[in-house]
C-alpha cells in the first residue's frame, strides 16, 4: 500500500487542480518563481492542515487522503531527541499554518519516508517554508536545496540573531541526528 501511495496521490492532484486556481495563488504569493516552477511541472493544490509533526513535517488532509508534507528546502531542530529549538520550532509552524486550509506546491516527489515534498503556503498567502527560514527556526537545507532565496533568509536570520541564531554554538539537524 505504501508505493500505491504516490501513485494514488499523484492521479488525484492530476484530475482535480486547474491552471486558474493555480495562477490565483501564484499572484497572491508575489513569487514569480512559483510561476515558472508551475510552469516546470509542480502541482498545486488546497488541503487543511491536521498535525504538526515538528518544525519541517506536518500532516494535511487532501480531500479524503491523508498525506505528510515534508517542508521543501529547510531542516528544522529536531524534535526527537530534544535539540535545542526543536520544540520551539514545532510551535512556530504550528502558528502559522495549524488548521488552516493551505496551499501545496510540489514536484509530486516522495521522500524515503513517505512524506510528499513540498512548499506550504497558509491561508495570509506566506510562505510557510521560507517563514520558517526567515523566523530563525530552520536552516536552508543545501544538500536538498539551491533556492539562494531560502539561503538569503537564513544568512538575515543569523545576522539577526534570531530564532535558534541566539545560540552561540547552533548544532545543525543533519549532524544533531
Amino acid at each position: 500500500m505504501q508505493g500505491l501511495l504516490p501513485l494514488l496521490f499523484f492521479v488525484l492532484i492530476t484530475f482535480s487542480c486547474n491552471q486558474s486556481e493555480a495562477s490565483a495563488v501564484v499572484g497572491k504569493t508575489g513569487s514569480q518563481t512559483a510561476n515558472a516552477d508551475l510552469a516546470g511541472g509542480k502541482i498545486l493544490f488546497k488541503a487543511k492542515v491536521t498535525g504538526i509533526i515538528d518544525g519541517d513535517t506536518v500532516d494535511i488532509l487532501y480531500h479524503e487522503l491523508p498525506l505528510r508534507i515534508r517542508m521543501e528546502h529547510i531542516d528544522a531542530p529536531e524534535k526527537r531527541g530534544k535539540q535545542a529549538f526543536g520544540n520551539k520550532a514545532k510551535i512556530v509552524i504550528s502558528n502559522l499554518c495549524f488548521g488552516q486550509i493551505v496551499t501545496i506546491i510540489t514536484n509530486g516527489e516522495f521522500d524515503m519516508g513517505g512524506r510528499l515534498i513540498a512548499e506550504v503556503i497558509n491561508e495570509k498567502g506566506m510562505n510557510v517554508n521560507k517563514e520558517m527560514v526567515k523566523l530563525g527556526y530552520a536552516w536552508h537545507f543545501k544538500k536538498y536545496s539551491n533556492d539562494m532565496s531560502y539561503d538569503a533568509l537564513e544568512m538575515e536570520a543569523r545576522k539577526l540573531n534570531i530564532g535558534l541564531w541566539q545560540d552561540k554554538n547552533p548544532v545543525a539537524p543533519w549532524d544533531f541526528r
